[in-house]
């Protein structure tokens, strides 16, 4: 068996690390790790053919050469190499976690911590058991600072993924309803959510916190921490924000010991302002000057298919379909109410996760979109559709029929909110808007 001391060394002469063979880098190592319908170390062989340096796997019958590095599981091979890597390096880690906003706010932390340090922050929504590894190993030793952001469907998972990241700053962006089947309840959510916290008491780290939240000071409070940074509305805090616009875009103000200052970003969603905030806070927190950080945040274009503006040759689209739980759900038709625009339109799709929860959050945010000036709503999935009873509003079960009625029911001059779970693609919606 290979050890992780042999294995450190290997990573140390050849830095990359890959999973897909469809990737492969040369000089890298492949990590050939199982999924639910393939075995990689099938590929083992394919993986050193196409560049790969070694390939890691746990299957003595694909030890096909010297190259093949036989560990007792590949999973846990690469979550202890991570761990070893990380302790290897003295560098701030900001940990990320939250219902929602995570990839946003990260994304807003780094355009900003980036404009004084050499920064790397979790690429895509590379953040669960398997991300987060893949992501302490892209430190290279020119790195000054790490944002990596942890998602999470159940308890424990944060705490495991914290041993494997090591944070020395921390940042819970909210505590929302979501993944409740997972977590088993909000409560639950909660629960999970504060690992974090714990991890920072333990080790003495420092956490970001948003005052208005009152969910985040009570597990603030109940974890005892110590190292507390705190941002919100109220002037007591180190950094204080004031919402001046959202129709289209968010312009604010903000003030600290450095003063009072003004930023308009090309970010829309009244939801984000605390995201913001919380990347002004860190910045400041680190020595990045007021001006560097307006500047990284007015930098920042979103094109991740969050709180994304855009713009077709028939409509203006919000487009924020990478994901959806009852809590960005209900954010997110609060927000295009606050939008001007003539013709509204919310095209939403089902929320997966919910559990016993399912049916009545998903009525819930059927009666919260009925109630606004809305010109047209649009109810995608089995969920919604379920529950259509006596309900306005177009419902379909799928996508595909609800493209089928765009196709010959066009939208014209609209604003459209377009969002839902993963799951439900809605991308595919968008030749038709």
């Amino acid at each position: 068996m290979t050890s992780i001391g042999s294995l450190y060394q290997h990573y140390l002469n050849h830095s990359t690390v890959c999973t897909d063979t469809r990737n492969i880098v040369p000089g890298c190592l492949f990590f050939a790790l199982k999924g639910e319908k393939f075995d990689a170390n099938t590929f083992a062989e394919e993986a050193l053919k196409l560049g790969a340096a070694y390939s890691i796997i746990d299957n003595e019958a694909y030890q096909t050469n010297e190259r093949c590095l036989l560990v007792s599981d590949v999973l846990t091979a690469l979550q202890d190499l991570a761990r070893h890597h990380r302790s290897q390096l003295h560098i701030p880690v900001v940990g990320l976690t939250g219902s929602n906003g995570k990839t946003t706010t990260k994304e807003l932390i780094n355009a900003v911590l980036s404009r004084k340090y050499k920064t790397f922050a979790t690429r895509g929504n590379l953040n669960n058991h398997i991300g987060v590894p893949l992501s302490i190993l892209s430190l290279g030793p020119e790195i000054e600072m790490a944002v990596i952001e942890m998602g999470a469907n159940h308890q424990k998972e944060i705490e495991f993924l914290c041993g494997i990241a090591q944070p020395t700053h921390g940042l819970i962006t909210n505590i929302g309803m979501a993944h409740l089947d997972g977590f088993g309840g909000f409560e639950g959510v909660k629960k999970g959510k504060a690992e974090l916290f714990a991890y920072l008491k333990q080790h003495s780290g420092f956490a970001f916190i948003n005052r208005n939240n009152p969910y985040l000071l009570e597990m603030s409070e109940k974890a005892q921490l110590s190292k507390v940074v705190y941002y919100g509305t109220e002037s007591s805090n180190t950094v204080a924000g004031k919402l001046l616009k959202t129709d289209p875009f968010i312009e604010l103000s903000w003030q600290s010991k450095a003063g009072e200052f003004y930023i308009a970003l090309n970010l829309t969603g009244a939801y984000n302002f605390e995201n913001i905030l919380a990347a002004v806070c860190i910045g400041q927190f680190f020595e990045v000057s007021p001006v560097e950080i307006n500047a990284g945040l007015s930098g920042y274009f979103p094109n991740n298919n969050r709180s994304q503006l855009t713009k077709t040759a028939s409509n203006t689209v919000i487009c924020d379909f990478y994901n959806a739980n009852p809590s960005s759900m209900a954010a997110a038709l609060t927000n295009i109410e606050l939008l001007k625009g003539s013709n509204k339109t919310v095209i939403i799709g089902d929320m997966f996760e919910l559990g016993e929860e399912s049916a009545k959050q998903h009525l819930n945010i059927i009666e919260q979109a009925e109630k606004l000036d809305i010109a047209t709503l649009i109810f995608i999935g089995k969920h919604f559709y379920h529950a259509k009873q006596n309900h306005k509003g177009h419902f379909f079960a799928t996508p595909a029929e609800a493209a089928a009625f765009l196709k010959t029911n066009p939208l014209k001059n609209a604003l459209i909110l377009l969002k839902g779970s993963r799951g439900m693609a809605l991308e595919q919606l968008m030749p038709l808007l």
